[in-house]
């Protein structure tokens, strides 16, 4: 093996040995808001799909111009579905519930939002602003699959939570003054 060879395996190890230390390396979202900017840590060891599935709808550039479309103080802030005009995205498919992972929906965790159908979730998710452990899986509840936590921006979460609602149209819950997602990235 020639010297060259032997420093990219030698470093390609190093980094595999990081990654097995740090599940969480590469695994932060930064959401660029209107509002201020809220990192999320993902985690996948506890929610691989629900993590993938996120971070596919990163990457692809879902989330950017998309706003927190309904905003309960007291409960959470739920976006990633939705342009400002109420107009929805279109979404991949759904992905199955991993709400059995051991997470619960406490203040700061990010969750899956979904329909009274469990493996519903696609794009949208929410921010809990406080425990709400009747969201969590338990017998014969399906719950919401948490599948990370706030890790910088909380107090920009607080902000959104506290902004004044309206109904618009079918709607209730609204920003009056949409709260957009700028961009959403992967970060290190």
């Amino acid at each position: 093996m020639t010297l060259t060879r032997t420093l990219r395996a030698t470093a390609a190890a190093a980094l595999l040995a990081a990654v097995a230390l740090h599940p969480a390396l590469a695994q932060k979202v930064r959401l660029s808001t209107s509002a201020g900017d809220i990192v999320v840590e993902l985690d996948k060891e506890k929610s691989p799909r629900t993590v993938d599935n996120f971070v596919q709808y990163v990457k692809a550039g879902h989330y950017d111009g998309t706003i927190f479309h309904r905003v309960i103080d007291n409960f959470m802030i739920q976006g990633g579905g939705m342009k400002a005009d109420m107009t929805e995205k279109q979404t991949r498919a759904p992905i199955p519930l991993e709400s059995r992972n051991g997470l619960q929906n406490v203040r700061g965790t990010i969750a899956m939002a979904r329909t009274n159908i469990p493996d519903s979730a696609t794009s949208q998710f929410f921010i809990n602003v406080k425990d709400n452990a009747f969201l969590d899986a338990g017998p014969g509840k399906d719950g919401y699959a948490v599948f990370g936590k706030v890790v910088s921006g909380m107090e920009v979460v607080d902000q959104i939570k506290a902004t004044p609602v309206a109904t618009k149209g079918p709607h209730q819950n609204v920003p009056v003054q949409p709260i957009l997602i700028k961009k959403a990235s992967l970060e290190n």
